[in-house]
């Protein structure tokens, strides 16, 4: 899984001039870090779990993921009012418990992935303030610009996590 780094798409020539671009690039890089280690397996290899008792698999973590990008910029930063993605009164770790070797069920995922990071991309663009707080009603709300923060180490801990289980799969290993 070693990629030329002439050829790594996560490799970019955004200058890293400011707190914004930087925060956004590091998280586009995880983004697509994540994609990288879920690369050509079949959904029963994606569903594959680690270790028992464990329920992590690559296709869990990329509806735990769309279920955290769902959370921070819907729900908190934005304020709608939507159902959970994947969490229900009778499994509340359903992005983790509903990860079968269906393809229904990877389709489903990715998209779902992709349309919550489009969402948050959106929204990142048209906020011009970092400190902008998010909508959600209770608590004090978060500044967009530790929403960020907090997915990049989300991301961060995730990948690591798809680093081992993509080597368990196949031996693959990579940056």
């Amino acid at each position: 899984m070693w990629l030329d780094p002439d050829d790594d798409p996560r490799e970019s020539d955004v200058e890293l001039q400011d707190e914004r671009a930087t925060l956004i690039e590091y998280l586009r890089a995880y983004r697509l870090t994540l994609e990288l280690k879920c690369a050509d397996l079949d959904a029963q290899q994606l569903a594959c779990r680690s270790v028992p008792p464990s329920t992590m698999s690559l296709l869990g973590m990329i509806r735990h993921m769309a279920w955290v990008e769902h959370h921070w910029f819907r729900r908190v930063m934005v304020g709608e009012d939507v159902a959970r993605l994947y969490v229900s009164g009778e499994d509340r770790d359903a992005d983790w418990n509903g990860a079968v070797a269906d393809p229904a069920v990877v389709t489903d995922a990715w998209t779902s992935w992709r349309r919550e990071v489009a969402f948050a991309e959106e929204l990142v663009a048209a906020t011009s303030d970092l400190g902008a707080r998010g909508r959600q009603p209770g608590d004090s709300a978060p500044q967009l610009r530790g929403v960020l923060i907090h997915m990049i180490g989300e991301y961060a801990r995730h990948c690591g996590h798809a680093d081992l289980l993509r080597e368990r799969i196949d031996g693959r290993v990579g940056q």
